[in-house]
Formats: structure tokens, C-alpha cells, sequence
């Protein structure tokens, strides 16, 4: 069926076409047994599946990434399609509309995505109230990050408003510093400045009951010594993991038309230019913490068989986004009867 839908969405623009798709989801949360037909052809169970990390016990290792779901409107809709785990989000403290459009753009013949959004959402505030009044039926995430109009030198109090004010209402949070579409944030690796982040988030969560886990998003632009100094703070800080990796601004070995490339400009490019990249920073990580740090790997997951050599690289759970969007809803079914099949992650 996707084969029949998929040039019908591809007719829009990207941003359009996610908001159809996010309207349809809702509207078929009010027809009676549309959820148990989705769950019925797309979900997929096998105890083989299940993983235990950080102390969250997952159902599977797969996972939504954050950008699609970015105002917690459909994460129980998205669950139906058989994902582990859905992380919401980036989210701000307060609402922002982004940059100007277009800001989305498809390279179809290399299956990838430029996108240079600004991190449009409608604040935490929204995301809070849409997180208590539909609650979810799967394990959530939550992806942070500062307002665009912060100066870098106040971003740690931003993340620790919505730190604060989400809680309560998530399973484990994602420090985003990476983001390529935020002017200036990426400095924000920078390891002074990321060590203040991070403490503050760490002392702020002893405050609470309940035990969140903090990873931090990296970007795959980094080099081995800007990883290395990121690694080493995560081990000492009592950070739980990182997610390897946010989008690149890199433009290496595309076949889409270096004219159409250009024309687009500036953004963030996801899908599966990005694959090896990513792959070879969760390696990277892995050997250099001997496996220890807990890793979510994201970045140009495209098959079944990259999910699998993802985990098997060291990877304890992996997410997609541009994936699911070239391949389809049945793309999670698919990942996880391969996984179930190999058996060997």
C-alpha cells in the first residue's frame, strides 16, 4: 500500500506532507478498532526482543528520534506501527515557530533529508499537557534544547526549565546540543560549556523520587578529540549514555545534482549518506569506553541489516526517522523479524 501512497505524499513538500500525516493519525484516533488493525498488521513481539537498559525495560531495541513527534501529539499512534520506545521533542521552554519556509527539502535519489527547521515546537508547556492527558502507552523520551533566542551563556538554565517541568511525565531525557539548525548551539559541545549543562541537570535530578536517565545527542561532525573530552565528561558526570548521532552539515558524496544541493543550502542532512558516519562513531565509542556507555544509535538506518550491524557495532538500542520515511510504516515490523531471526544482539 505504501508503494501507492508514498508518490502521493512525496507530491508535497516535506513539512506538508508530515502534517497530513500527523492530521490522519489523530483522526484515526476516534475511529472505533483503527488502533487494533494498525497494531495487528505492523506490531511485531518476540521475547527474544526485550532489552533492559539504563533500568528502563524495553519491549525492543527500536525507536522513533526525535523530530517527528516533536509537540507529543501522536507517540501512542506511532506505537501501533511497533516501536519500542518514542522520544518526543526537540522541545523548547517556550513556544517558537522556527525558520522561515521552505525549510524542508527530500534528495530522493540519495534517500536523505535536508532540514534547517529552527526547532519549530510549541513550548514545554504544550508538551507537558499533551503527555498528561493522553497517557502514553509507550516508553518516552525527551529531547531538550535552549531556545533559539538564548544566548548561549544562559542555555543551561532553558535546559533546566523543561528539564524540571517534564519530569514527571517522560522515561528518560536527551540533552541536544547538536543541532545544526540552532545558530551557535553546537559550541555548546564545547566541553567548559556542556560541563555546566550537565551538572546542573545531574544536581537537579537528585531532587526528584524516580531515577531519569540523561544521555546527551552528539554531532557526527566531531572530531576524535572533541568525542574523547565529551566521552570522559559523560563517565565522570553521571550522565547515563549518549545518542550517536544528530544530522551532519556535511555534503560528501551525495549523487543528487551539486546544483540542487546548493540551491538548498544550509541544514541539517539525515538518511542514508549519513549511515557510515554514524556507524563508525558508535564503534568509536564503544571501544573507547569498552562497551560501558550505553549508546542509542541514530543516523542513516535505512535497512534491517544496518539496524542489526548498528547493535552489533555496540549500539543497546537504535532509532530511525528518514527511514521510516522512505521505507514505510512496515519498516519497524521489518527491523525487529530480522533481529528476531539473527538473534546474535
Amino acid at each position: 500500500m505504501y508503494k501507492i501512497l508514498k508518490p502521493i505524499f512525496f507530491s508535497f513538500s516535506p513539512e506538508t506532507a508530515h502534517n497530513i500525516i500527523v492530521r490522519l493519525l489523530i483522526i484515526l484516533r476516534y475511529i472505533p478498532l483503527s488502533s487494533f488493525v494498525i497494531r495487528l498488521l505492523f506490531k511485531y513481539r518476540s521475547p527474544k526482543l526485550e532489552r533492559e537498559v539504563m533500568g528502563i525495560k524495553f519491549p525492543n531495541p527500536v525507536g522513533m528520534a526525535a523530530g517527528f513527534d516533536k509537540n507529543g501529539e501522536i507517540y501512542n499512534e506511532m506505537a501501533n506501527f511497533g516501536f519500542g520506545f518514542i522520544e518526543v521533542g526537540s522541545v523548547t521552554p517556550s513556544e517558537q515557530i522556527g525558520n522561515p519556509k521552505p525549510r524542508c527539502f527530500r534528495l530522493v535519489d540519495d534517500k536523505a533529508i535536508i532540514n534547517r527547521m529552527g526547532i519549530n515546537n510549541k513550548g514545554v508547556k504544550h508538551l507537558v499537557t499533551n503527555l498528561k492527558e493522553r497517557k502514553p502507552k509507550v516508553i518516552i523520551g525527551a529531547n531538550i534544547i535552549k531556545s533559539t533566542a538564548s544566548p548561549n551563556e544562559i542555555a543551561p538554565q532553558d535546559y533546566e526549565k523543561t528539564f524540571a517541568q517534564l519530569y514527571d511525565f517522560v522515561d528518560y531525557f536527551v540533552v541536544n546540543v547538536s543541532c545544526p539548525n540552532v545558530k551557535g548551539i553546537t559550541k555548546l559541545q564545547d566541553i567548559n560549556s556542556l560541563s555546566e549543562i550537565v551538572d546542573r541537570l545531574t544536581a537537579l535530578r537528585k531532587y526528584y523520587d524516580e531515577y531519569r536517565p540523561i544521555l546527551l545527542k552528539i554531532s557526527p561532525d566531531l572530531d576524535n578529540e572533541q568525542l574523547d573530552e565529551i566521552i570522559e565528561l559523560i563517565l565522570i558526570s553521571g550522565m547515563d549514555g549518549i545518542v550517536a548521532t544528530n544530522t551532519t552539515r556535511s555534503r560528501e558524496n551525495l549523487v543528487t545534482f551539486k546544483e540542487r544541493v546548493e540551491f538548498i543550502g544550509e541544514g541539517g542532512l539525515s538518511g542514508a549518506p549519513l549511515y557510515k558516519k554514524s556507524l563508525e562513531m558508535v564503534r568509536y565509542i564503544t571501544q573507547k569506553t569498552k562497551g560501558q556507555l550505553p549508546i542509542i544509535a541514530v543516523g542513516g538506518i535505512m535497512t534491517p541489516a544496518q539496524a542489526h550491524e548498528m547493535l552489533n557495532a555496540g549500539a543497546s538500542l537504535v532509532q530511525i526517522y528518514t527511514g521510516f520515511i522512505y521505507n514505510g510504516p512496515a519498516f519497524v515490523k521489518k527491523i525487529l523479524k530480522y533481529l528476531s531471526k539473527k538473534g546474535d544482539v
